[in-house]
């Protein structure tokens, strides 16, 4: 019997993870979609990127990266590229890094920015991107 119920256990552990993964996938999915549409809107409205930089951990010190874009928060952690990639702008970063400057990996964005963080540093990133380009979702494209 404890064979079993351990079996049972397993099996459902098994798919609340794979619920979990295609639930994550889908809410990554919509926040691509909404990335693109927003580079293309903001293209169009004439919204001109700049030069995006890293953070050091514990505010120690910036890197150049050879990225363009649009930051989504306003402590500039995190932002879209002009391809549509978003990344996450921290980083620990050495002496040489900020010299140098870094290249930082894409990720796969969030519907909601800082989600489980303090309260107040998250924000949806729909009213982020109406921050950057207001009523951007209204315009016909």
């Amino acid at each position: 019997m404890s064979e079993n119920w351990a079996r049972q256990r397993t099996e459902a552990a098994r798919e609340h993870a794979a619920r979990l993964a295609a639930r994550q996938d889908a809410e990554h999915a919509r926040a691509e979609r909404l990335l693109a549409d927003f580079v293309g809107r903001a293209r169009a409205a004439g919204l001109e990127p700049e030069p995006l930089q890293v953070k050091g951990y514990g505010g120690r010190g910036t890197a150049r990266t050879p990225l363009h874009g649009w930051y989504l928060r306003t402590d500039r952690t995190a932002a879209v590229a002009v391809d549509g990639s978003f990344y996450v702008l921290t980083a620990p970063l050495g002496l040489l890094d900020r010299v140098r400057g870094v290249r930082p990996a894409p990720r796969r964005p969030p519907l909601v920015l800082g989600a489980g963080g303090k309260d107040g540093d998250s924000i949806d990133l729909v009213d982020a991107l109406e921050r950057l380009l207001p009523g951007w979702q209204d315009d016909p494209a």
